[in-house]
């Protein structure tokens, strides 16, 4: 197929479907060349390699964020917790100085990490690969942390911020009939 015999995708659409995936919210941060922090909130982060640790986040091209990471060289991404929702809208605006009033720190990498998240995963670019009106940055992996606290990740599904439910983070309780079933099976028994 050549560019032009592509179908006409309608953004709307685009939008609505992708939404039925549900992701996980980061805040994606560096120093600019002022050494002031700055960051963006991202849906857009996966892992991506254990060997070597290889993350990604996809970047606007306009990004502002963008352009400081790419100056650096160097980023982190601070996955939020569900009681982090203002802190997500903040970061996710066209606030000028989004760690106003924002608990944060630097690291010994010399990033700047959220007090409060989930976990901090900082990374050197490794590459940037062209994604449309996106870039697709995979970053190397060179320190990683978690909260010792036992919240849960701030999640968006379908537009809206969600969470997980809690009876939904046991395990099902029918599972352990079922294990036991699958392990305990006799020749008298048939699936």
């Amino acid at each position: 197929m050549t560019t032009d015999e592509y179908p006409v995708i309608d953004g709307r659409q685009f939008r609505n479907v992708l939404g039925q995936f549900c992701t996980g919210i980061t805040v994606i941060t560096t120093f600019d060349a002022d050494s002031a922090p700055i960051g963006f909130a991202c849906q857009s982060f996966a892992a991506l390699s254990l060997d070597p640790p290889l993350v990604l986040f996809c970047p606007t091209k306009t990004s502002r964020s963008w352009a400081a990471i790419e100056q650096s060289g160097r980023f982190c991404v601070n996955v939020l917790a569900e009681e982090q929702q203002q802190l997500c809208a903040r970061f996710g605006s066209r606030e000028p100085d989004k760690f106003a009033e924002t608990n944060w720190h630097t690291s010994e990498l010399e990033l700047p990490l959220l007090d409060d998240a989930l976990a901090t995963i900082q990374c050197k670019v490794d590459s940037v690969v062209d994604g449309g009106d996106h870039y697709i940055v995979i970053g190397r992996v060179l320190a990683l942390s978690e909260s010792t606290s036992s919240g849960r990740p701030l999640l968006f599904y379908r537009g809206q911020y969600t969470a997980i439910e809690p009876d939904k983070t046991v395990p099902a309780p029918w599972r352990h009939d079922l294990e036991h079933f699958l392990t305990t099976t006799t020749l008298d028994t048939w699936l």
